[in-house]
C-alpha cells in the first residue's frame, strides 16, 4: 500500500538546544508512518552546522525508512522564513511537514497529517501543539486564549478536523506543489534571530496560497499532536506583553501586504467572541474564589491592548500596499512523487 512521502523540516539556531534538537529528530524517526527524510536547516551558525553534520553523517549502511537525516545551511538571509524555504527547496517528498526544534511529535503525528490529504484540493494540514511548561505547570495568570504567545494551540480554535484560514507554523504540513503555486515563506516577517519575537509568516503564506489557488482547502486536525517546550523566560508577564505587541506588528505587515479583509478575518472573531468569553470566565472564577481568575482576565486585557498598540504603530509606519519579499522555491534535487511503499 502506498503512503504519502513526507520530508520533515526542522530549523535550528543554537547549540544551546542540542538535546531538544536530538529529541525532535528522534520523535520523527519513531513515527508510525515513517518520514522519507528529516532535514535539519541550520540558521547561519557554522559551529552548529559542523556538529550536526558530524552527528548525522550516515554510516556505510543505507538508513532504514524514517532514519535519514540531512543537515543543510540556510541558503537565504537569517531567519525562520528563509530556513524553511531552504528546507522546502531541498525536500524530496511530495509533502513537507514542519516541526519546531524544541518540540517532539507524538507517534501518529505524520499519519494524522497524511489522513487529511485524501482530497486533492487540500494543500495544507496542521495539527495541535500542547505546551510543556518549564516550571511544570501553567502559570495561574496565563490565559489559554493566548497560548499562541508560546507557539501553541490556543483556546478558541474549533476541535476536530476543520477548514481554517491558516495553519500554525510550528506544527504544519503542505503539499510541495503549494510552494510551486504561491512561492515560499516571505522574508521580512517572522523570526529572524532579533530581539523582537515576530511571527505570522505562515498566515501570510496561507492567504497568498488561497489567492493563487482559490479552490485550495487548508485543514487543522487536532489528532496530529506535538509537545512544545516553553522555557522559563517565556512564562513571564514581560514576555507575554512583548510577544503580544510583536503580534500586532506582524499582523499589520500581513494586512498591508494582503489586505485587512483576509489579513484580519480570523482575528475579528477571536477578538469579538473568544476573548470576551475568556474575560468573563476569568472574572467568574475570581468571584468563586478560584486562583488566577482575575489574573487571566487582566492578562487578556493587557494582551489585547499590547497587540492593538503594535498594530497601530506598524500601520502608521508602513505604507499601504507594501509587498513582503518572497520568491519561487526552486527544488535543488528531483522530488519523489507518488509516495513511498
Amino acid at each position: 500500500m502506498s503512503h504519502p512521502a513526507f520530508s520533515v523540516v526542522i530549523c535550528v539556531y543554537t547549540g544551546d538546544r542540542w538535546t531538544d534538537i536530538l529529541a525532535a529528530v528522534d520523535s520523527v524517526r519513531r513515527q508510525s508512518l515513517p518520514a522519507l527524510e528529516t532535514l535539519l536547516v541550520v540558521d547561519h551558525n557554522p559551529r552548529l552546522l559542523g556538529r550536526l553534520t558530524e552527528e548525522f553523517t550516515p554510516g556505510r549502511e543505507a538508513p532504514s525508512p524514517g532514519e535519514e537525516v540531512r543537515v543543510l545551511a540556510n541558503a537565504g538571509p537569517r531567519g525562520l522564513s528563509a530556513g524553511r524555504n531552504t528546507g522546502v527547496a531541498a525536500a524530496l517528498g511530495e509533502f513537507v511537514a514542519f516541526l519546531d526544534d524544541d518540540a517532539v511529535a507524538e507517534r501518529d503525528w505524520l499519519r494524522h497529517l497524511a489522513d487529511g490529504y485524501g482530497d486533492p484540493r487540500v494543500m495544507a494540514v496542521g495539527g495541535r501543539t500542547l505546551p510543556v511548561w518549564a516550571s511544570g505547570r501553567r502559570p495561574l495568570w496565563f490565559p489559554e486564549e493566548f497560548d499562541w504567545v508560546v507557539g501553541c494551540t490556543y483556546r478558541g480554535l474549533p476541535p476536530g478536523r476543520v477548514a481554517v484560514r491558516n495553519v500554525l507554523g510550528g506544527n504544519a504540513s503542505f503539499r510541495r506543489t503549494a510552494f510551486d503555486a504561491a512561492g515560499g515563506f516571505a522574508t521580512g516577517i517572522g523570526r529572524d534571530g532579533g530581539r523582537r519575537p515576530l511571527g505570522c509568516e505562515e498566515t501570510e503564506l496561507c492567504i497568498r496560497l488561497q489567492r493563487a489557488l482559490p479552490d485550495a482547502v487548508l485543514l487543522i486536525d487536532d489528532r496530529a499532536v506535538i509537545h512544545h517546550k516553553v522555557p522559563a523566560a517565556r512564562e513571564t508577564f514581560r514576555y507575554f506583553r512583548s510577544r503580544s505587541y510583536a503580534e500586532g506588528l506582524s499582523k499589520a505587515l500581513v494586512s498591508r501586504s494582503v489586505g485587512s479583509g483576509k489579513g484580519l478575518q480570523t482575528e475579528r472573531r477571536y477578538a469579538t467572541r473568544v476573548l470576551p468569553a475568556g474575560v468573563l470566565r476569568g472574572l467568574r472564577d475570581a468571584l468563586r474564589g478560584r486562583p488566577g481568575g482575575a489574573g487571566r482576565a487582566g492578562a487578556i486585557a493587557v494582551g489585547v491592548t499590547a497587540a492593538a498598540a503594535g498594530y497601530t504603530v506598524a500601520r502608521a509606519r508602513t505604507r499601504p500596499g507594501v509587498a513582503l519579499s518572497y520568491g519561487p522555491v526552486t527544488a535543488h534535487t528531483p522530488r519523489l512523487e507518488g509516495g513511498i511503499r
